[in-house]
């Protein structure tokens, strides 16, 4: 079937690559593309992310300035708040955020957003490719007819496959070109195209039968996480109440060299996919008459751990006779994981939520976050700015709250002129002096 000359574009690496969402996903492959030959251009509706790109300036930690602004040097990476250009592109990559909504459904607005502004422009010889990671059948009931009320056919016209993305921000062994893509095609054609383009910059392109596969891979691997996170958190409930060490535990279980893997617990799931993938697939459950209990079940655990740590505070600075109301707590990191400034559903924001209810006096600190960003579910936040972690302002705080683990701290030295330390990530096992001041939550 003919493909309106993309397949030889692409071979040829005369195809322009389209990225929409230049975010923590579409950056790094951006850059992906560039490495592997091909020109590329950024498509971002929040044009302060855009005028910064353009003078060279990354806002993402882990993406050099200096290589962004290179890229925009040699004219092979150019963003734009422009959505009329997307017929620019041959093959377009959709890269946006797939929330929840308040009521922990799919909020999947800014998908069907942006295929409603791939349809102003779609022309014949056009590749269309979600990453945005979703519930199976999003491509095909959610993007497939947008695309189609324009005229063209999809397979015929046009071109239109799922990919998930896969980025672990801060993982210095994995970027987005080193980690297999897994790639399903609305029809073989398409799925050919979309596995020839992703070849070209990627380590290995693993392709599945269906659009769906691709999209249901996605979830599956999130909630295996969430499930297994689920369980040490539940796990470590119950040693905390026993006088077990749940972190001394995980560590003997580990040396076992088959059958087993490490996941460890913390004060909540944070980042863009682990807290909310699973409640996509127990809204699709639902929708088909079915039950998840297990994934669910997990889902409560998860969501809990903020309390759970509230509640072993309240414990801690009632051993030294305070109460949480008036209390100085500064919580350390804002990032969903240590060492990225990625705050998204970091389980930092619902601690400072659950501590200012409470009446506390809030500070933090983050090397990667040096302001607090608004963020969707927590408008009330008041705005604040990372303290520095002087001697004195540690001996000011009735307690120092450890959220994110980052390498940058220096965990002796916090603990030396911290008054109390609440530590939920076992970031303190190798400080020897003052562990009387540390409670592990």
């Amino acid at each position: 079937m003919a493909t309106h000359g993309l397949a030889e574009k692409i071979s040829s690496k005369q195809a322009i690559i389209g990225v929409i969402g230049l975010g923590y996903v579409g950056l790094p492959l951006i850059q992906a593309f560039v490495r592997g030959g091909f020109r590329t251009m950024g498509f971002d509706v929040d044009q302060t992310k855009v005028d910064k790109l353009n003078a060279g300036q990354s806002y993402i930690k882990h993406i050099d300035s200096t290589a962004i602004a290179q890229l925009i040097k040699e004219k092979k990476f150019e963003p734009t708040a422009d959505m009329g250009r997307l017929k620019e592109a041959d093959c377009i990559i959709i890269c946006v955020p797939t929330p929840l909504n308040e009521s922990r459904d799919p909020d999947l607005s800014y998908i069907e957003g942006t295929a409603h502004s791939i349809a102003k422009t779609l022309r014949p010889g056009q590749l269309v490719v979600l990453e945005s990671t979703t519930h199976p059948t999003t491509t095909r009931e959610n993007v497939l007819p947008v695309l189609n009320a324009t005229g063209l056919t999809a397979g015929k016209d046009y071109f239109l496959a799922f990919s998930p993305e896969r980025e672990d921000p801060g993982n210095p062994n994995f970027e987005a070109s080193t980690i297999p893509k897994v790639v399903g095609g609305y029809d073989p054609v398409s799925g050919d195209l979309a596995c020839a383009m992703y070849s070209q910059a990627v380590v290995k392109v693993v392709r599945v039968s269906s659009m769906e596969i691709a999209e249901a891979a996605k979830i599956l691997e999130n909630t295996y996480r969430a499930v297994n996170i689920a369980m040490v958190n539940e796990l470590k409930m119950l040693y905390d109440k026993m006088g077990i060490d749940v972190w001394e535990v995980i560590d003997a279980a580990k040396t076992k060299p088959f059958g087993f893997q490490a996941f460890y617990p913390g004060p909540g799931l944070g980042g863009h996919c682990i807290p909310i993938d699973p409640f996509y697939l127990t809204w699709l459950a639902r929708k088909w008459g079915e039950q998840t209990r297990f994934i669910e079940l997990a889902g409560e655990i998860n969501t809990h751990m903020p309390n759970y740590v509230i509640t072993q505070l309240a414990e801690f600075l009632n051993s030294a006779g305070k109460p949480i109301k008036n209390s100085k707590i500064c919580i350390l990191g804002a990032a969903y994981k240590k060492d990225v400034d990625d705050p998204r559903e970091s389980p930092s924001f619902e601690l400072m939520k659950l501590l200012l209810k409470r009446g506390a006096a809030l500070s933090y600190n983050d090397p990667h976050v040096p302001s607090l960003p608004k963020m969707r579910h927590y408008p009330d936040l008041p705005a604040m700015n990372s303290q520095e972690l002087t001697p004195d302002f540690l001996a000011t705080q009735d307690c120092v709250l450890i959220s994110t683990d980052h390498s940058a701290y220096d965990y002796a030295y916090i603990v030396k002129y911290s008054r109390m330390v609440l530590d939920t990530r076992n970031a303190t096992k190798n400080v020897n002096e003052g562990r009387e001041k540390i409670f592990k939550a």
